[in-house]
């Protein structure tokens, strides 16, 4: 058996043009393609989750698409997955900012090196496909490049006429809009989408109100297929995204007691809590073929993000998580009736603290790839190259007044307003790429490098302080395959793994940096996809940016601390079939699991709360030893039903080892979902979904104050015309 090229890890893995040419194929098709190979035979650890599957249980939370992918962590927080938490292989979830995270392969974070925290995340259900990558292929996606990279796929201009409903309603008020229509002749194509969702929230918030949210999304997309050769084919897009979001969201969690007793309900003391945002996306893209064997892509786009979220930040008095932790200490009693309400504030120092973090966000580039692929009888070469210049930054206008409880009320306290930061941090960025897959008989192996240069700038406008900063990177990666049958082959590989530093960071402040091994089995037939991989990151550095959701306060924010050696490793396991009867009911099969080990290589004091006291042995927090994700339903041209549960295991909220203390762990979680639908004609159907059927009550975290609950038992149904 001839191995073919495209079963190299890195090449183009992640192209949006994969995505496209899959959707002009029919829904029937087995599987996605890479770049003209089938994905299933890459040299790397790649998933998908297809259109079929996203549609299965329309999930508009992230987090329950990405469990499904085995080393995949996704953390939830507000029960929406508004902001959700994903980390690959032991990687930092704390808002997604280890990872490389793109939409139709342009980098789509407010601040990608600035600020790499996702604050916004796409709305899911305006995806049409997703793509996990891990392991070497991840130095071809920076500047995150740990523990991988993730596309999400939204829907191309149709090369026919064609439009799209859909509208739901469930629990907690939810309701969902979702409208699509397409146009298109020969050489022009027009796709315009919008989506609304929203809900009245689960939480009940003492005194009541408003705990839910609304979001909406509204792309265009145009694409012009220019006159063109024999030699030459050329096509323009451009594709404009416009996102807006009003969440009575807070960070606001509950004592352990609270929470036990009443997990869904809200202290009054948050009733003012509020996020709003707006953003705005444009993207140009040039794409041509010449000659056959070379293939251009070039990519320009700017993303301008605003968002002002009033929360409450503490109370002037004492520390809140020390009030949550532990509520009946004499100390803490007073502070925890006024955030309850049950008690009057008393004077300046029992002031609630509230206040809003209002950032403005800038992020814009440009990025060309090339390919070039040349074929022989024995030996087939592919070339990819990369480049992307890059500018990204983030203006901070954060403060915070004092409000007083009074009769269960929020009065403000006539102090002046508090300025808690005033910056601006700014990055500018080359970063550049090559690899090269050679494959001959059965053997194909993929070197490659990533190239970063960075220049940052941090400018405190409080204290005129200005400190700039520079690096330079260089992380070689080798991916292998080998088909030992026809149907198993043999993957393995290793690269350098980093995480950029931000802006204004001292000079003693080092990157995070990894040696990263992957290798093991995967079995392909036409209904089989099986696979085990094992994969061990050895951090030379591992290191932590300390944000306010994951409980840092003051000076402590946006600053990095470094925790150097740490060992993560572990095994992943995948099954997917699709089992076809002779009654014409296809069964669906997905199992994913994940093992994952990890612990501290030395012992080390850091006022980074997700760090704290480390002794040498400790374990990561918010790492689940064990993950499980299981799938199966029955489909019909007409009607199909689906069930899947998901398992996490506890997690440490701090570092730790041995028995995990009450009271700095989260839940395992037991999470069960079905789904249903069926087609009352061609073009017609209506569908019923359960999340969280057995209502279970599970804490998520109690980052940055307090106990947090995932979402209860939640339905929902609705109608999809497709036309």
């Amino acid at each position: 058996m001839r191995a073919s090229p495209y079963l190299a890890v890195s090449i183009a893995l992640l192209s949006s043009r994969a995505f496209a040419d899959d959707a002009k194929k029919p829904e029937t098709e087995k599987e996605l393609t890479v770049v003209g190979g089938k994905e299933t035979e890459t040299g790397g650890s790649v998933h998908s989750v297809k259109n079929k599957a996203l549609q299965r249980f329309k999930y508009d939370d992230p987090t329950s698409v990405f469990l499904t992918i085995p080393g995949v962590y996704a953390r939830g927080e507000d029960g929406y997955g508004l902001r959700p938490n994903i980390g690959i292989r032991g990687g930092n979830s704390d808002r997604s900012k280890k990872l490389t995270l793109m939409e139709d392969g342009v980098l789509f974070g407010p601040a990608p090196y600035s600020a790499p925290a996702a604050y916004y995340f796409p709305i899911m259900a305006r995806m049409r496909g997703v793509r996990v990558l891990k392991g070497p292929s991840a130095i071809l996606y920076g500047p995150q490049t740990i523990g991988g990279a993730i596309d999400l796929a939204t829907e191309d201009v149709p090369t026919s006429p064609h439009g799209m409903f859909d509208l739901a309603f469930g629990s907690f008020g939810y309701n969902k809009v979702h409208a699509r229509q397409g146009l298109s002749s020969d050489t022009v194509g027009v796709l315009i989408e919008g989506i609304h969702l929203g809900s009245s929230g689960f939480k009940q918030l003492d005194g009541g109100g408003d705990t839910g949210f609304t979001r909406r999304e509204v792309m265009g997309k145009v694409s012009w297929i220019l006159p063109g050769s024999a030699f030459a084919q050329q096509d323009v897009g451009l594709k404009v995204t416009y996102s807006s979001e009003i969440s009575n969201e807070t960070y606001l969690g509950l004592t352990d007691g609270d929470f036990r007793n009443t997990p869904y309900r809200r202290y009054v003391s948050s009733k003012l809590d509020r996020m709003e945002v707006n953003r705005f996306s444009v993207v140009a893209t040039h794409h041509a073929k010449l000659g056959g064997a070379l293939d251009l892509t070039t990519n320009v786009y700017r993303h301008d993000y605003h968002r002002v979220w009033r929360k409450v930040n503490g109370v002037r008095g004492a520390d809140i998580r020390n009030v949550l932790a532990s509520p009946g200490a004499p100390a803490n009693a007073l502070f925890y009736g006024i955030l309850t309400g049950t008690v009057d504030s008393t004077g300046p120092e029992s002031a609630i603290l509230i206040g809003p973090n209002d950032r403005t966000f800038v992020s814009q580039g440009v990025q060309t790839v090339a390919r070039w692929t040349v074929k022989r009888d024995s030996f087939e070469n592919r070339l990819e190259y990369g480049a992307r210049i890059h500018y990204d930054s983030i203006e901070r206008h954060h403060t915070q007044d004092g409000f007083v409880m009074s009769g269960g009320e929020l009065r403000p306290d006539g102090r002046a307003t508090e300025i808690t930061a005033d910056n601006k941090a700014s990055t500018l960025a080359l970063a550049l790429y090559a690899a090269n897959a050679f494959a001959w008989k059965r053997f194909v192996v993929t070197p490659g490098v990533r190239a970063e240069f960075f220049r940052s700038q941090f400018d405190d406008y409080r204290d005129v302080s200005r400190s700039i900063g520079s690096d330079r990177v260089f992380l070689p990666g080798i991916g292998t395959y080998v088909a030992a049958t026809k149907n198993l082959g043999v993957v393995g590989g290793v690269y350098r793994g980093f995480s950029p530093p931000p802006p204004g960071s001292s000079s003693v402040t080092r990157a995070e940096d990894s040696i990263n091994w992957e290798g093991g089995v995967r079995w392909t037939s036409k209904r089989l996809r099986a696979e085990v991989l094992g994969f061990f990151n050895d951090y030379r550095n591992l290191t932590d940016v300390c944000t306010f959701s994951n409980g840092c306060v003051g000076a402590d924010q946006d600053r990095q601390y470094d925790a150097g050696g740490v060992h993560v490793y572990g095994a992943e396991g995948y099954v997917e079939s699709e089992i076809r009867t002779e009654i014409g009911v296809a069964i669906p099969l997905r199992v994913s699991y994940t093992l994952t080990r990890s612990k501290f290589l030395s012992s080390f004091n850091s006022a980074d709360p997700q760090f704290g006291n480390v002794v040498e042995g400790d374990e990561l927090p918010y790492v689940p030893r064990h993950q499980l994700s299981t799938m199966v339903g029955a489909e019909t041209k007409r009607w199909g039903v689906a069930a899947q549960a998901m398992y996490i295991s506890r997690m440490r909220e701090t570092a730790g080892q041995g028995a995990m203390p009450t009271g700095l762990a989260t839940d395992a979680s037991f999470v069960v979902d079905v789904s249903g639908s069926y087609k009352l004609t061609s073009w017609l159907g209506v569908y019923v979904n359960a999340r969280n059927l057995t209502d279970q009550a599970y804490l998520v975290g109690r980052r940055p104050f307090g106990a947090r609950p995932g979402a209860p038992r939640t339905l929902m149904a609705g109608l999809k015309i497709d036309l």
